[in-house]
Protein backbone atom coordinates (compact mmCIF):
# COMPACT_ATOMS: atom_id res chain seq x y z
CA UNK A 1 0.00 0.00 0.00
CA UNK A 2 1.47 3.31 -1.11
CA UNK A 3 0.04 6.33 0.73
CA UNK A 4 0.89 9.72 -0.76
CA UNK A 5 0.17 12.84 1.33
CA UNK A 6 0.07 16.31 -0.24
CA UNK A 7 1.15 18.75 2.46
CA UNK A 8 3.53 18.46 5.41
CA UNK A 9 1.61 20.55 7.94
CA UNK A 10 0.16 19.27 11.20
CA UNK A 11 -2.61 17.33 9.39
CA UNK A 12 -0.44 15.52 6.88
CA UNK A 13 2.38 14.71 9.28
CA UNK A 14 -0.01 13.47 11.99
CA UNK A 15 -1.60 11.15 9.43
CA UNK A 16 1.84 9.90 8.31
CA UNK A 17 3.02 9.23 11.86
CA UNK A 18 -0.11 7.35 12.88
CA UNK A 19 -0.27 5.32 9.69
CA UNK A 20 3.27 4.20 10.42
CA UNK A 21 2.36 3.35 14.03
CA UNK A 22 -0.50 1.15 12.83
CA UNK A 23 1.04 -0.29 9.67
CA UNK A 24 4.71 -1.23 9.50
CA UNK A 25 4.56 -2.25 5.84
CA UNK A 26 2.91 0.79 4.24
CA UNK A 27 4.95 2.97 1.91
CA UNK A 28 4.42 6.59 3.03
CA UNK A 29 5.37 9.62 0.92
CA UNK A 30 4.85 13.28 1.94
CA UNK A 31 5.10 16.03 -0.70
CA UNK A 32 5.52 19.73 0.16
CA UNK A 33 6.80 22.79 -1.69
CA UNK A 34 6.73 25.04 1.39
CA UNK A 35 9.46 23.49 3.52
CA UNK A 36 11.59 20.38 3.55
CA UNK A 37 10.66 19.52 7.13
CA UNK A 38 7.48 19.88 9.15
CA UNK A 39 7.44 22.92 11.45
CA UNK A 40 4.95 24.54 13.81
CA UNK A 41 3.11 27.17 11.78
CA UNK A 42 1.76 28.87 14.91
CA UNK A 43 5.34 29.83 15.85
CA UNK A 44 6.02 32.03 12.79
CA UNK A 45 5.61 35.24 14.79
CA UNK A 46 8.01 34.05 17.48
CA UNK A 47 10.68 33.35 14.87
CA UNK A 48 10.28 36.90 13.54
CA UNK A 49 10.44 38.41 17.03
CA UNK A 50 13.60 36.51 17.89
CA UNK A 51 12.14 34.24 20.56
CA UNK A 52 12.79 31.12 18.46
CA UNK A 53 14.66 29.98 15.39
CA UNK A 54 13.12 27.87 12.63
CA UNK A 55 14.89 24.71 13.78
CA UNK A 56 13.32 25.17 17.24
CA UNK A 57 9.87 24.84 15.63
CA UNK A 58 10.64 21.45 14.05
CA UNK A 59 9.38 18.80 16.50
CA UNK A 60 11.40 15.98 14.92
CA UNK A 61 15.08 15.62 14.11
CA UNK A 62 16.04 15.09 10.45
CA UNK A 63 16.85 11.42 11.17
CA UNK A 64 13.28 10.80 12.37
CA UNK A 65 11.88 10.52 8.85
CA UNK A 66 14.33 7.93 7.57
CA UNK A 67 14.09 5.92 10.77
CA UNK A 68 10.28 5.78 10.44
CA UNK A 69 10.45 5.21 6.69
CA UNK A 70 8.49 8.35 5.80
CA UNK A 71 9.80 9.68 2.49
CA UNK A 72 9.84 13.48 2.19
CA UNK A 73 9.75 15.06 -1.27
CA UNK A 74 10.32 18.81 -1.70
CA UNK A 75 8.24 19.54 -4.78
CA UNK A 76 4.90 20.99 -5.85
CA UNK A 77 1.87 19.05 -7.06
CA UNK A 78 0.61 20.62 -10.28
CA UNK A 79 -2.13 18.15 -11.16
CA UNK A 80 -4.00 15.17 -9.70
CA UNK A 81 -5.07 12.48 -12.17
CA UNK A 82 -7.49 10.37 -10.18
CA UNK A 83 -8.39 8.10 -13.10
CA UNK A 84 -4.76 6.96 -13.33
CA UNK A 85 -4.02 7.37 -9.60
CA UNK A 86 -1.11 9.62 -10.46
CA UNK A 87 0.27 13.05 -9.50
CA UNK A 88 2.11 15.45 -11.82
CA UNK A 89 4.87 17.42 -10.06
CA UNK A 90 6.41 20.78 -10.95
CA UNK A 91 9.80 19.10 -11.36
CA UNK A 92 8.37 17.12 -14.27
CA UNK A 93 8.20 13.89 -12.31
CA UNK A 94 5.03 11.86 -11.87
CA UNK A 95 4.08 9.80 -8.83
CA UNK A 96 1.65 6.92 -8.47
CA UNK A 97 -0.45 6.32 -5.37
CA UNK A 98 -2.75 3.69 -3.96
CA UNK A 99 -4.24 6.05 -1.37
CA UNK A 100 -4.10 9.85 -1.65
CA UNK A 101 -4.48 12.25 1.26
CA UNK A 102 -4.96 15.92 0.40
CA UNK A 103 -3.68 18.09 3.26
CA UNK A 104 -2.75 21.20 1.28
CA UNK A 105 -3.76 23.76 3.90
CA UNK A 106 -4.88 27.34 3.32
CA UNK A 107 -3.84 30.53 1.59
CA UNK A 108 -4.39 34.17 2.51
CA UNK A 109 -7.51 35.81 1.09
CA UNK A 110 -6.96 38.46 -1.59
CA UNK A 111 -10.02 40.05 -3.14
CA UNK A 112 -8.73 41.48 -6.41
CA UNK A 113 -7.73 44.90 -5.09
CA UNK A 114 -5.88 47.16 -7.48
CA UNK A 115 -2.21 47.00 -6.48
CA UNK A 116 -2.40 43.77 -4.50
CA UNK A 117 0.54 42.34 -6.47
CA UNK A 118 2.91 45.16 -5.50
CA UNK A 119 6.04 44.41 -3.50
CA UNK A 120 5.20 44.87 0.17
CA UNK A 121 1.68 43.38 0.02
CA UNK A 122 1.30 39.99 1.70
CA UNK A 123 -0.42 37.83 4.26
CA UNK A 124 1.12 35.75 7.04
CA UNK A 125 0.46 32.05 6.55
CA UNK A 126 3.44 30.34 4.94
CA UNK A 127 7.15 30.13 5.61
CA UNK A 128 7.65 32.13 2.43
CA UNK A 129 5.45 34.90 3.89
CA UNK A 130 7.76 35.07 6.91
CA UNK A 131 10.86 35.17 4.70
CA UNK A 132 9.38 37.98 2.59
CA UNK A 133 8.51 39.97 5.72
CA UNK A 134 12.03 39.51 7.09
CA UNK A 135 13.48 40.83 3.84
CA UNK A 136 11.23 43.90 3.90
CA UNK A 137 11.80 44.74 7.58
CA UNK A 138 15.37 43.66 8.44
CA UNK A 139 16.21 43.78 12.14
CA UNK A 140 18.61 46.51 13.23
CA UNK A 141 18.68 48.29 9.86
CA UNK A 142 18.16 52.01 10.50
CA UNK A 143 17.64 52.55 6.78
CA UNK A 144 14.94 49.92 6.50
CA UNK A 145 12.38 50.81 3.87
CA UNK A 146 9.25 50.02 5.90
CA UNK A 147 8.40 52.63 8.51
CA UNK A 148 4.61 52.57 8.27
CA UNK A 149 2.32 49.59 7.77
CA UNK A 150 -1.41 49.20 7.13
CA UNK A 151 -3.16 45.97 8.09
CA UNK A 152 -6.37 45.08 6.26
CA UNK A 153 -8.93 42.97 8.13
CA UNK A 154 -9.22 41.91 11.76
CA UNK A 155 -8.70 38.59 13.43
CA UNK A 156 -5.78 36.62 14.77
CA UNK A 157 -3.42 37.00 11.80
CA UNK A 158 -3.84 40.78 11.97
CA UNK A 159 -3.05 40.84 15.69
CA UNK A 160 0.07 38.75 15.11
CA UNK A 161 1.25 41.02 12.30
CA UNK A 162 0.63 44.11 14.45
CA UNK A 163 2.68 42.74 17.34
CA UNK A 164 5.47 41.61 15.00
CA UNK A 165 5.78 44.95 13.20
CA UNK A 166 5.60 47.03 16.38
CA UNK A 167 8.47 44.95 17.81
CA UNK A 168 10.64 46.46 15.04
CA UNK A 169 9.51 50.05 15.56
CA UNK A 170 7.08 50.18 12.62
CA UNK A 171 3.96 52.36 12.90
CA UNK A 172 0.82 50.27 12.42
CA UNK A 173 -2.65 51.26 11.23
CA UNK A 174 -5.25 48.51 11.56
CA UNK A 175 -8.24 48.85 9.22
CA UNK A 176 -11.41 46.93 10.10
CA UNK A 177 -14.62 47.19 8.10
CA UNK A 178 -16.89 46.16 11.02
CA UNK A 179 -17.96 48.34 13.94
CA UNK A 180 -15.74 46.43 16.36
CA UNK A 181 -12.72 44.14 16.34
CA UNK A 182 -13.23 40.56 15.04
CA UNK A 183 -16.90 41.35 14.89
CA UNK A 184 -17.95 38.05 13.32
CA UNK A 185 -16.45 36.10 16.25
CA UNK A 186 -16.25 38.22 19.41
CA UNK A 187 -19.32 39.62 21.19
CA UNK A 188 -19.31 43.39 21.73
CA UNK A 189 -18.01 43.42 25.33
CA UNK A 190 -15.00 41.20 24.62
CA UNK A 191 -14.28 43.07 21.40
CA UNK A 192 -14.24 46.42 23.18
CA UNK A 193 -11.83 45.07 25.80
CA UNK A 194 -9.47 43.76 23.12
CA UNK A 195 -9.75 47.00 21.11
CA UNK A 196 -8.67 49.07 24.11
CA UNK A 197 -5.72 46.77 24.59
CA UNK A 198 -4.69 47.02 20.92
CA UNK A 199 -4.72 50.82 21.09
CA UNK A 200 -2.67 50.77 24.30
CA UNK A 201 0.10 49.14 22.25
CA UNK A 202 0.22 52.11 19.88
CA UNK A 203 -1.88 50.69 17.06
CA UNK A 204 -4.06 53.15 15.13
CA UNK A 205 -7.28 51.13 15.05
CA UNK A 206 -9.78 52.30 12.40
CA UNK A 207 -13.30 50.82 12.32
CA UNK A 208 -15.77 51.11 9.42
CA UNK A 209 -12.78 51.37 7.09
CA UNK A 210 -12.32 49.29 3.95
CA UNK A 211 -9.54 49.01 1.40
CA UNK A 212 -10.26 50.39 -2.06
CA UNK A 213 -6.84 50.44 -3.73
CA UNK A 214 -3.13 49.96 -3.06
CA UNK A 215 -0.92 52.58 -4.72
CA UNK A 216 2.59 51.82 -5.92
CA UNK A 217 5.60 53.94 -6.83
CA UNK A 218 7.81 53.83 -9.94
CA UNK A 219 9.60 50.72 -8.58
CA UNK A 220 6.36 48.77 -8.01
CA UNK A 221 6.78 49.15 -4.23
CA UNK A 222 3.88 50.11 -1.97
CA UNK A 223 3.52 53.87 -1.52
CA UNK A 224 0.07 54.21 0.08
CA UNK A 225 -3.45 52.82 0.28
CA UNK A 226 -6.78 54.44 -0.50
CA UNK A 227 -9.87 53.61 1.55
CA UNK A 228 -13.46 53.34 0.33
CA UNK A 229 -13.92 56.85 1.82
CA UNK A 230 -11.12 58.05 -0.50
CA UNK A 231 -8.76 58.68 2.40
CA UNK A 232 -5.12 58.09 1.46
CA UNK A 233 -2.77 56.58 4.04
CA UNK A 234 0.95 56.58 3.33
CA UNK A 235 2.68 53.26 4.03
CA UNK A 236 5.38 50.94 2.69
CA UNK A 237 3.77 47.67 3.74
CA UNK A 238 0.22 46.28 3.50
CA UNK A 239 -0.56 43.21 5.59
CA UNK A 240 -3.55 41.23 4.38
CA UNK A 241 -5.35 39.64 7.33
CA UNK A 242 -8.79 39.17 5.80
CA UNK A 243 -8.90 35.47 6.63
CA UNK A 244 -7.71 32.41 4.76
CA UNK A 245 -9.32 29.98 2.32
CA UNK A 246 -8.60 26.36 1.32
CA UNK A 247 -5.62 25.91 -1.00
CA UNK A 248 -7.23 23.74 -3.66
CA UNK A 249 -6.62 25.39 -7.07
CA UNK A 250 -4.40 22.48 -8.16
CA UNK A 251 -7.40 20.11 -7.95
CA UNK A 252 -9.12 21.65 -10.96
CA UNK A 253 -10.11 18.99 -13.51
CA UNK A 254 -9.19 16.21 -11.05
CA UNK A 255 -12.77 14.98 -10.65
CA UNK A 256 -12.55 15.61 -6.89
CA UNK A 257 -15.62 17.54 -5.78
CA UNK A 258 -14.92 20.92 -4.19
CA UNK A 259 -16.88 23.97 -3.05
CA UNK A 260 -14.97 26.41 -0.85
CA UNK A 261 -12.86 23.42 0.20
CA UNK A 262 -12.46 19.72 -0.63
CA UNK A 263 -15.84 18.14 0.09
CA UNK A 264 -15.67 15.18 2.50
CA UNK A 265 -18.00 13.02 4.57
CA UNK A 266 -17.66 12.24 8.27
CA UNK A 267 -14.94 9.66 7.47
CA UNK A 268 -12.93 12.33 5.59
CA UNK A 269 -13.61 10.59 2.26
CA UNK A 270 -13.97 12.54 -0.98
CA UNK A 271 -16.23 11.47 -3.85
CA UNK A 272 -13.30 9.57 -5.43
CA UNK A 273 -12.39 6.12 -4.02
CA UNK A 274 -9.08 6.04 -2.11
CA UNK A 275 -8.86 9.85 -2.01
CA UNK A 276 -9.21 11.58 1.39
CA UNK A 277 -8.73 15.11 2.66
CA UNK A 278 -7.84 16.59 6.05
CA UNK A 279 -6.97 19.91 7.66
CA UNK A 280 -7.51 23.50 6.55
CA UNK A 281 -8.46 22.56 2.98
CA UNK A 282 -11.45 20.42 4.08
CA UNK A 283 -15.13 21.30 3.83
CA UNK A 284 -17.57 18.85 5.40
CA UNK A 285 -20.72 18.09 3.44
CA UNK A 286 -22.53 17.98 6.78
CA UNK A 287 -20.84 19.76 9.68
CA UNK A 288 -20.05 17.68 12.78
CA UNK A 289 -22.45 18.47 15.68
CA UNK A 290 -21.76 21.90 17.16
CA UNK A 291 -19.17 22.67 14.46
CA UNK A 292 -18.80 24.47 11.13
CA UNK A 293 -18.22 22.91 7.73
CA UNK A 294 -14.77 24.58 7.54
CA UNK A 295 -12.59 24.92 10.65
CA UNK A 296 -9.03 26.10 10.07
CA UNK A 297 -7.24 25.69 13.38
CA UNK A 298 -4.20 23.68 14.39
CA UNK A 299 -5.80 21.11 16.66
CA UNK A 300 -8.59 20.14 14.26
CA UNK A 301 -5.93 19.29 11.68
CA UNK A 302 -4.15 17.09 14.19
CA UNK A 303 -7.39 15.33 15.14
CA UNK A 304 -8.32 14.73 11.50
CA UNK A 305 -4.87 13.28 10.77
CA UNK A 306 -5.09 10.75 13.59
CA UNK A 307 -8.71 9.84 12.80
CA UNK A 308 -7.98 9.22 9.14
CA UNK A 309 -4.90 7.12 9.93
CA UNK A 310 -7.11 4.75 11.90
CA UNK A 311 -9.54 4.46 8.99
CA UNK A 312 -6.82 3.82 6.42
CA UNK A 313 -5.30 1.16 8.65
CA UNK A 314 -8.53 -0.83 8.82
CA UNK A 315 -10.23 0.63 11.89
CA UNK A 316 -12.85 2.93 10.32
CA UNK A 317 -13.46 5.96 12.52
CA UNK A 318 -15.71 8.99 12.17
CA UNK A 319 -14.30 12.44 12.78
CA UNK A 320 -16.05 13.57 15.97
CA UNK A 321 -14.22 16.56 17.45
CA UNK A 322 -16.75 17.30 20.21
CA UNK A 323 -17.52 20.80 21.53
CA UNK A 324 -15.71 23.70 19.88
CA UNK A 325 -12.71 25.24 21.63
CA UNK A 326 -9.88 27.54 20.69
CA UNK A 327 -7.21 29.72 22.26
CA UNK A 328 -5.08 32.66 21.15
CA UNK A 329 -3.34 35.82 22.35
CA UNK A 330 -4.15 39.47 21.74
CA UNK A 331 -0.72 40.92 22.47
CA UNK A 332 -0.35 39.87 26.14
CA UNK A 333 -4.02 39.04 26.84
CA UNK A 334 -4.76 35.33 26.61
CA UNK A 335 -8.04 34.23 25.07
CA UNK A 336 -9.89 30.94 25.47
CA UNK A 337 -13.31 29.96 24.17
CA UNK A 338 -15.33 26.77 24.66
CA UNK A 339 -18.69 25.80 23.22
CA UNK A 340 -20.91 28.36 21.51
CA UNK A 341 -20.46 32.05 22.31
CA UNK A 342 -21.77 33.76 19.16
CA UNK A 343 -21.06 37.39 18.31
CA UNK A 344 -24.82 37.89 17.94
CA UNK A 345 -26.63 36.01 20.65
CA UNK A 346 -29.96 34.23 19.93
CA UNK A 347 -32.98 35.80 21.62
CA UNK A 348 -33.68 32.68 23.70
CA UNK A 349 -30.15 32.61 25.17
CA UNK A 350 -28.97 34.41 28.27
CA UNK A 351 -25.52 35.50 29.32
CA UNK A 352 -23.44 36.49 32.32
CA UNK A 353 -20.50 38.86 31.80
CA UNK A 354 -17.87 39.87 34.36
CA UNK A 355 -14.98 42.21 33.70
CA UNK A 356 -12.23 43.15 36.11
CA UNK A 357 -12.10 46.90 36.92
CA UNK A 358 -8.60 46.90 35.42
CA UNK A 359 -10.21 46.20 32.06
CA UNK A 360 -7.90 43.40 30.92
CA UNK A 361 -9.60 40.32 32.41
CA UNK A 362 -13.10 39.10 31.60
CA UNK A 363 -15.41 36.08 31.60
CA UNK A 364 -18.63 35.48 29.71
CA UNK A 365 -20.92 32.48 30.15
CA UNK A 366 -23.79 31.78 27.74
CA UNK A 367 -26.78 29.58 28.58
CA UNK A 368 -30.27 28.66 27.37
CA UNK A 369 -32.94 30.75 29.06
CA UNK A 370 -35.51 27.94 28.86
CA UNK A 371 -33.60 25.30 30.83
CA UNK A 372 -30.43 27.05 32.09
CA UNK A 373 -28.18 24.69 30.04
CA UNK A 374 -24.55 25.83 29.77
CA UNK A 375 -23.76 26.68 26.12
CA UNK A 376 -20.29 28.21 26.16
CA UNK A 377 -17.71 30.42 27.80
CA UNK A 378 -15.23 33.13 26.76
CA UNK A 379 -12.17 33.87 28.88
CA UNK A 380 -9.84 36.85 28.53
CA UNK A 381 -6.75 37.27 30.69
CA UNK A 382 -7.35 34.04 32.64
CA UNK A 383 -7.10 30.31 32.02
CA UNK A 384 -9.38 27.40 32.78
CA UNK A 385 -8.98 23.67 32.29
CA UNK A 386 -10.03 22.29 28.94
CA UNK A 387 -10.97 18.85 30.25
CA UNK A 388 -13.36 20.32 32.85
CA UNK A 389 -15.14 22.75 30.52
CA UNK A 390 -15.34 20.14 27.76
CA UNK A 391 -16.95 17.67 30.19
CA UNK A 392 -19.54 20.19 31.37
CA UNK A 393 -20.50 20.96 27.76
CA UNK A 394 -20.80 17.29 26.84
CA UNK A 395 -22.90 16.60 29.94
CA UNK A 396 -25.25 19.57 29.32
CA UNK A 397 -24.59 20.96 32.78
CA UNK A 398 -26.74 23.82 34.00
CA UNK A 399 -25.30 27.32 34.20
CA UNK A 400 -25.93 27.43 37.97
CA UNK A 401 -23.89 24.23 38.34
CA UNK A 402 -21.04 25.63 36.24
CA UNK A 403 -20.93 28.85 38.26
CA UNK A 404 -21.00 27.13 41.62
CA UNK A 405 -18.20 24.75 40.51
CA UNK A 406 -16.19 27.31 38.56
CA UNK A 407 -13.17 26.95 40.80
CA UNK A 408 -12.89 23.28 39.71
CA UNK A 409 -11.95 24.55 36.25
CA UNK A 410 -9.41 27.11 37.46
CA UNK A 411 -5.98 26.59 35.89
CA UNK A 412 -2.88 26.70 38.08
CA UNK A 413 -4.43 28.62 41.01
CA UNK A 414 -1.13 28.49 42.91
CA UNK A 415 0.50 30.94 40.50
CA UNK A 416 -2.47 32.90 39.14
CA UNK A 417 -4.87 35.31 40.77
CA UNK A 418 -8.20 33.83 41.83
CA UNK A 419 -11.15 36.00 40.81
CA UNK A 420 -13.75 33.46 41.88
CA UNK A 421 -15.24 35.53 44.72
CA UNK A 422 -15.54 38.66 42.57
CA UNK A 423 -17.16 36.72 39.73
CA UNK A 424 -19.62 34.98 42.03
CA UNK A 425 -20.55 38.22 43.76
CA UNK A 426 -21.59 39.77 40.45
CA UNK A 427 -23.38 36.59 39.41
CA UNK A 428 -25.30 36.72 42.69
CA UNK A 429 -26.26 40.33 42.08
CA UNK A 430 -27.34 39.69 38.48
CA UNK A 431 -29.32 36.51 39.10
CA UNK A 432 -30.18 36.63 42.80
CA UNK A 433 -33.91 36.46 42.11
CA UNK A 434 -33.52 32.94 40.64
CA UNK A 435 -31.64 31.42 43.57
CA UNK A 436 -33.04 29.23 46.29
CA UNK A 437 -32.51 30.14 49.97
CA UNK A 438 -29.47 27.88 50.45
CA UNK A 439 -27.64 29.42 47.48
CA UNK A 440 -28.58 32.94 48.54
CA UNK A 441 -27.06 32.37 51.98
CA UNK A 442 -23.89 30.95 50.40
CA UNK A 443 -23.54 33.97 48.13
CA UNK A 444 -24.08 36.36 51.07
CA UNK A 445 -21.08 34.71 52.76
CA UNK A 446 -19.00 35.30 49.60
CA UNK A 447 -20.07 38.94 49.51
CA UNK A 448 -19.09 39.45 53.15
CA UNK A 449 -15.71 37.86 52.49
CA UNK A 450 -15.11 40.16 49.54
CA UNK A 451 -16.17 43.19 51.61
CA UNK A 452 -13.61 42.27 54.29
CA UNK A 453 -10.86 42.01 51.66
CA UNK A 454 -11.64 45.49 50.35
Amino acid sequence: MRVVIIGNGISGITAARHIRKNNAAAEIVVISSESKYFFSRTALMYIYMGHMQLEHTQPYESWFWEKNRIELIFDHVEQVETSAKKLRLRSGESMAYDILIIASGSKSNFFGWTGQDLKGVQGLYSLQDLQNLEALTPLGNSEKRVKRAVLVGGGLIGIELAEMLISRGIQVTFMIRESHFWGNILPKEESELVSRHIREHGVDLKFHTELKEIVGDENADVRSIITMNNEELECEFVGISAGVSPNIAFLKDSGIETARGVLVDSYLRTNIPDVYSIGDCVQFRIAPPGRKTIEQVWYTGRMMGETLANTICGNAEKYEPGPWFNSAKFFDIEYQTYGEVPAQQPADWGQFYWEHPQGKIALKIVFSKSDNTFRGINLLGMRMRHEVLDRWLRQDKKCDYVMSHLRDAWFDPEFSRDFFDQIMTKYNRDFNQNLDAKKKNWFRILERNEARKS
